[in-house]
């Protein structure tokens, strides 16, 4: 009975085995390319691109696969400043190709880099990021372009005056002098590099004096500037000259008691008194230094402006 069962129970334990123990699957080999992306920058200049300017960047990726897209990244100082979702186009040999580009608006340091994400048509690869830096041109007057615009809103965000338009006024000149004379630099009109980047920095700033003064007028005699003032913000400051030692402007707080339109006999264009005979006016000669009368002088093209600035009772605050 026993030699009987003994070849059943063999074929029972044969058809206990596992259909995969008995036979493993053959591997179906991947038919998806792997990706290889690389970039590189274009139009620098020593590893730096000047500000306003754009920024080319090309990319390849290989092999080459329709309809494929590309990300790049942009970065300024370590933050994303900008993501873009560019078409692959076909290159030579078995490369694509792909373009993208980012303008230049502040300081920092920038960085870029490109990522293929993994489909079901094509592997996924990135890369390194690549560095580059801003450089700032010397502005002058008569100057136009982007930079000159650019130029011109940060100085105008700080309250530093500075022409319309697309061009290097004397406008935006006498507001580099201010800006100079603010800052302690040698008092001229002339925007060289290093002035630039610190306006396009934000930097160099007017503090105001007397914050909870409202809408006021302040006038720094050891600055030789007149600043129009809403609470602690500077909205207009311009350049002036303020009396000489032999007849120097009264100091204190004063309003804007009394107007003169025009010119009058002593070459005073557009006097607005805050004290006797002492007025903020327009006059023919405006140095870097203090040379009037006592009264504060500005530029004969900023008076009519400054005129309509102020209000009748107005603050000013002298000092």
């Amino acid at each position: 009975m026993i030699r009987r069962l003994a070849p059943i129970l063999a074929v029972l334990a044969l058809l206990a085995i596992p259909a995969a123990a008995s036979a493993a699957p053959k591997e179906v080999a991947s038919t998806i390319p792997d990706a290889t992306v690389k970039i590189k920058l274009g139009k620098l200049d020593k590893g730096r691109a000047e500000i306003f300017s754009s920024v080319p960047v090309f990319g390849t990726i290989a092999p080459f696969v329709p309809g494929q897209k590309v990300q790049v990244d942009f970065f300024l100082d370590g933050k994303p400043l900008v993501s873009k979702k560019v078409k692959v186009s076909k290159g030579g040999g078995n490369f694509g190709k792909f373009k993208s580009n980012v303008v230049v608006r502040e300081d920092g340091r920038y960085t870029v880099s490109a990522t293929h994400e993994a489909n079901d048509e094509q592997g996924g690869d990135s890369t390194v990021r690549k560095l580059w830096k801003v450089s700032y041109p010397s502005l002058h007057q008569g100057e136009c372009g982007k930079a000159v615009v650019g130029f011109k809103q940060a100085m105008r965000e700080m309250g530093y005056i500075a022409n319309s338009g697309k061009c290097f006024g004397g406008k935006t000149a006498r507001g580099v002098l201010a800006y100079r004379k603010v800052n302690d630099m040698s008092r001229s009109m002339r925007a060289g590099a290093a002035l630039v980047r610190s306006v396009y920095a934000g930097k160099g700033e007017y503090h105001v004096r007397y914050p909870n003064a409202g809408q006021h007028v302040e006038a720094p005699l050891s600055k030789q500037v007149l600043v129009f003032a809403d609470g602690d913000k500077p909205a207009a400051i311009y350049p002036i000259s303020s009396g000489k030692s032999s007849t120097p402007t009264v100091t204190g707080h004063f309003e804007f008691i009394r107007t003169e339109p025009g010119y009058n006999s002593h070459g005073m264009y557009y006097s607005f008194y805050f004290y006797g005979g002492y007025a903020v006016h327009g006059y023919e000669s405006v140095p870097d230094y203090p040379a009037s009368h006592g009264c504060l002088r500005t530029f004969i093209a900023d008076q009519p402006e400054i005129y309509n600035r102020i209000n009748f009772g107005e603050d000013i605050f002298i000092w």
